[in-house]
């Protein structure tokens, strides 16, 4: 099993140094949802929310928070993100779930160091900023499965997430 790298020979945190890694073009995917009540998605669906497209500025948040990551997680670095890209697909109950919106997020760098966290908070943004949109007609909506989807470049190469 490989060490955690944001700790130091004698148990301090400290930010992993990236110095002498080659910069390599790298991708993080992440994804995650909301699920809610069939009128909350069909608010969102129609584009009539109180509050205006619940999507359009969902992803204009994605995307800030993306580019915002090392300022939320204390050890994360700075970096010059070239793409953030965030999608939603509407998903409406069968017999296998609820209604839902599921969010994915893709970010790319050209770096020493990948993007997984970039990807990460960008969904979980997403979500909360739907949720905050809405919770004025549904408190009760649940953000769930956020995790990451794949990851490509750098030296450990690619991850797919199991399905």
């Amino acid at each position: 099993m490989s060490q955690l790298t944001h700790f130091d020979a004698q148990g301090q945190a400290h930010m992993v140094d990236v110095a002498a890694k080659a910069a390599t073009h790298r991708i993080g995917i992440a994804g995650g949802r909301i699920e809610m009540q069939a009128a909350t998605l069909a608010l969102i669906a129609s584009g009539t929310a109180k509050k205006g497209d619940v999507l359009g500025i969902a992803r204009v948040a994605g995307i800030m928070a993306a580019k915002k990551t090392s300022d939320l997680i204390p050890l994360c670095h700075p970096l010059a993100l070239t793409r953030v890209a965030i999608e939603f697909e509407v998903i409406h109950a069968s017999a296998t779930g609820a209604d839902s919106v599921f969010c994915t997020a893709t970010v790319e760098t050209v770096g020493p160091t990948g993007v997984e966290m970039e990807a990460l908070t960008a969904v979980q943004v997403a979500l909360l900023t739907i949720y905050d949109m809405c919770k004025a007609v549904d408190r009760g909506m649940t953000i769930t499965d956020c995790k990451l989807l794949e990851k490509h470049g750098g030296k450990s190469g690619s991850f797919v997430a199991a399905t």
